[in-house]
């Protein structure tokens, strides 16, 4: 008799955790409350990229009278409501292929709120009645939501977060960001793009706190280029709303009045629907408690994947947890390895790293050397006149073996996947400078790095 697999969440995390299960034999029901895809796909890393390359073209389009004989010195209003069209498009093509997936790996989906009854059954809550879903094991992946804290609570009608700063009617003149992450830097680069005045608030002293200090300071340079105004160890004490404004008081006493205001703070899980209790689980705001870090094990015959594990808020992340869950689930043996994580920010020029960071090694005694190029000496920045940024790969001083790489510069997202393979085989500096990378690329500036 197959084995019986709930899925809880059908987001980056839960529907490849479903897909996987099915495929290696398993009766798979997978259960999502809203839509198949998650925040990821609907209201996360899917609109706000399609937003940053409309974003992109803009820029293009204003340089484009470089090229051209005669005067271009204005261009057509941007239009919110097509950028809006083109997102929602693309996310629905996207939605499309999800559901198309769980039908092709013939995983049961239910639409609905599930919560347990015990340890080994679930009651659904679907549009047609209540279900009762019983299983042999489940994997937990019901994801998180953006953390709104006092005082923000009382900005009714001018706060937004990542899920509704896509459903703005119109765009505002004015925009306040409260956090300076990547949800932040991101709608910064954004907005400010599309010719809104934005201000960007966060609490620690630099930029993109949890990246390496580095690549904080080639985001604040561009943003600041692009006429963002960043203010760094300010946090919002104050909050209130006269008229149709949101009057910010900050920790200097300082106060900024504007229409909008998009709380990028952080992620929060809310499981009281969910009734872990009654599995045995405990857990808080970030997350289950007690979660096995390398099997994603939370009880003998219960797993968790995505947000809800505490471990890492990406959704690559997620798939992969996800992946191991299920692998686990159905009797293999799988590891999840969070430290070989990649990250990646889109603003202008991109950011993205991998393995060890220079505080991480220094925290733990590693000596370690640096190779670093600066995207300015490279044939193929140059040609596209992007030549903002460096890669920086850190080897151990004494084997030479590769622990980590941060990229600034256009495409870094891209370019780092050769770099998280490398990290991973544990390939050290010699074996990587035989590596022969085609010219003009930009990927030479990881051959430029590795000759240092």
């Amino acid at each position: 008799m197959a084995l019986k697999i709930a899925v809880i969440g059908g987001g980056p995390a839960g529907y490849p955790a479903a897909q996987t299960a099915a495929r290696l034999g398993a009766e798979v029901t997978l259960i999502e409350q809203a839509q198949l895809g998650g925040v990821c796909l609907h209201c996360g890393c899917i609109p706000s990229k399609s937003l940053l390359d409309a974003a992109h073209r803009l820029d293009i389009a204003r340089d484009i009278s470089r090229f051209l004989e005669g005067d271009l010195t204005t261009l057509p209003a941007v239009s919110w409501k097509n950028i809006q069209k083109r997102q929602q498009t693309v996310t629905q093509k996207l939605a499309t292929g999800v559901t198309a997936l769980m039908k092709q790996a013939k995983v049961t989906v239910l639409q609905g709120t599930a919560s347990f009854m015990d340890a080994h059954t679930l009651a659904v809550q679907t549009p047609e009645g209540a279900q009762t879903v019983a299983f042999d094991k489940a994997i937990i992946a019901t994801g998180s939501q953006a953390f709104i804290p006092a005082p923000f609570d009382q900005l009714s009608g001018c706060l937004y977060d990542n899920s509704t700063i896509f459903q703005l009617p119109a765009l505002p003149n004015k925009l306040v960001i409260v956090g300076g992450g990547a949800i932040g830097c991101e709608m910064a680069t954004f907005m400010a793009a599309l010719g809104v005045e934005v201000h960007l608030i966060e609490m620690q002293q630099r930029l993109l706190p949890a990246m390496d200090e580095g690549l904080a300071r080639v985001a604040t340079k561009s943003l600041q280029k692009r006429g963002v105004h960043i203010l760094t160890g300010q946090a919002v004490t104050q909050a209130r709303i006269e008229g149709k404004q949101a009057i910010l008081t900050l920790s200097d006493g300082s106060t900024l009045t504007t229409p909008a205001v998009l709380a990028a703070i952080g992620r929060s899980c809310d499981l009281t629907a969910l009734h872990p209790e009654r599995a045995g689980l405990t857990w808080n705001r970030k997350g289950l408690q007690n979660v096995n870090p390398i099997n994603l094990q939370v009880a003998d015959h219960l797993y968790v994947a995505g947000d809800v594990t505490g471990l890492c808020l990406l959704a690559h992340a997620g798939t992969r947890q996800g992946i191991v869950a299920a692998q686990n689930a159905c009797g293999q043996s799988a590891v999840y390895n969070n430290a070989l994580i990649p990250n990646a920010v889109y603003t202008f020029p991109e950011l993205a790293c991998v393995g060890m960071s220079k505080a991480q090694a220094q925290a733990q005694g590693i000596a370690i050397k640096l190779h670093k190029s600066y995207l300015l000496a490279n044939g193929r920045a140059q040609t596209m006149d992007e030549t903002e940024g460096y890669v920086e790969l850190i080897s151990q001083a004494d084997t030479g073996k590769l622990l980590g790489a941060n990229l600034a510069c256009a495409h870094a997202s891209e370019l780092l996947s050769a770099l998280t393979v490398a990290v991973e085989a544990g390939l050290t500096i010699s074996q990587l400078r035989q590596v022969v990378f085609p010219h003009p690329t930009l990927s030479e500036a990881i051959g430029e790095a590795l000759a240092k």
